[in-house]
């Protein structure tokens, strides 16, 4: 939900800069964080209540003087460009401005007892949702002032309302629902399932090859895992023959050269580079491209390390690279049956296959 959400806003071209705020902790942000991209500032540690962390981001954006900021809930990772653009438009000469749907709805208040005491006329009443546009020195100074008179705000129009400052309201979008259940979470599968089918038609499969022999060592990195060995990699970066092969395969997928083009063994920056960054910078090539990656397949050839107790693990790390569910990552390994150059213990290769979707029409 987070990647897709921060996506969403890197591709919208009015976006100068994107700061997330996360919870103290939680160490799965940089593993989904898009790489290598300028527009997205460090992480800042939010705090307990929603205030909390939206003052944290605000402030750390304070010394680049911004004029307008927008403030978007993670949990509505279906925020399209047309939203973006009307709350963007609207600040032209609003102070503050959210999107909002009329409410179709009859409300009614029900106390503990599930008991109806009220009905709400529905008349003029609306659904907020984000992103939320402020000029930014109002916004900041209203949340400054917010934190110390301990009422708990439940977005950040209301924070502007309780400062005294007027909210424009520009039209919502159905489809940008704020995922906060289970049932919410698998109706959204089932959308991405249906636009994939359709908008992601252009189903395109990669291949990828690595090889490399033993050295000196005792460690030996596989698909982003580091394996206990009596030998380790003779390589230019790690040595991580699986995820060298599924860069390719990706990269294969999308006819965007191969890991030596990009990542030159010449250069001397990629000395000892963890191969992450490599498989990273092959799927945020296909998120560019508006596309996903469907699967992943990689078959690993050695006479050793013994790959099974680590095949979950792998499976997991290769996943959490791509930004993909494991059960999208599949692995295997096998062994040479004591032939060739594998067979005698001399090295070991992988074999990928990459299958993503593109939108028809992707062609740069």
């Amino acid at each position: 939900m987070l990647r897709r959400t921060i996506d969403s806003f890197l591709r919208h071209a009015a976006i100068d800069k994107v700061v997330v705020a996360i919870a103290v902790g939680d160490a799965r942000y940089d593993d989904i964080a898009p790489q290598n991209e300028a527009r997205l500032l460090p992480a800042v540690r939010g705090g307990e209540l929603r205030q909390d962390s939206v003052r944290a981001g605000l402030q750390a954006l304070a010394s680049r003087n911004p004029q307008r900021v927008l403030i978007h809930d993670a949990a509505r990772p279906f925020a399209t460009a047309g939203v973006i653009d009307r709350v963007l438009s609207a600040l032209d000469h609003a102070d503050a401005v959210i999107p909002a749907l009329p409410v179709a709805a009859t409300l009614k208040i029900v106390d503990a007892s599930r008991i109806i005491t009220a009905t709400i006329p529905r008349d003029g009443v609306q659904a907020a949702e984000t992103p939320q546009g402020f000029r930014f020195s109002t916004i900041l100074a209203a949340h400054e002032a917010a934190a110390g008179v301990g009422t708990t705000f439940t977005d950040d129009a209301a924070i502007a309302e309780w400062a005294g400052i007027p909210v424009e309201v520009v039209p919502g979008d159905a489809g940008n629902i704020k995922l906060t259940s289970a049932e919410d979470i698998a109706a959204a599968d089932r959308r991405l399932a249906g636009d994939a089918a359709f908008a992601l038609g252009d189903i395109r499969v990669g291949t990828g090859y690595d090889v490399h022999a033993f050295g000196p060592g005792n460690v030996v990195m596989l698909g982003g895992v580091a394996i206990s060995h009596t030998r380790g990699v003779i390589g230019h970066s790690d040595g991580d023959v699986a995820l060298h092969a599924l860069t390719d395969a990706v990269l294969g997928a999308i006819a965007d050269g191969d890991i030596g083009v990009h990542f030159p063994p010449s250069d001397p920056q990629w000395k000892g580079a963890s191969s992450d960054r490599f498989l990273r910078f092959a799927a945020d090539r296909v998120a560019a491209r508006g596309g996903r990656i469907a699967h992943l397949d990689v078959a690993i050839v050695t006479e050793g390390p013994r790959i099974a107790e680590h095949r979950h693990a792998i499976r997991s790390r290769i996943a959490a690279i791509c930004g993909i569910s494991p059960d999208r990552v599949g692995v295997k390994a096998t062994t040479n049956e004591n032939l060739g150059f594998i067979g005698r213990g001399e090295g070991l290769a992988a074999y990928a296959t990459a299958t993503i979707r593109l939108p028809f029409g992707s062609d740069p």
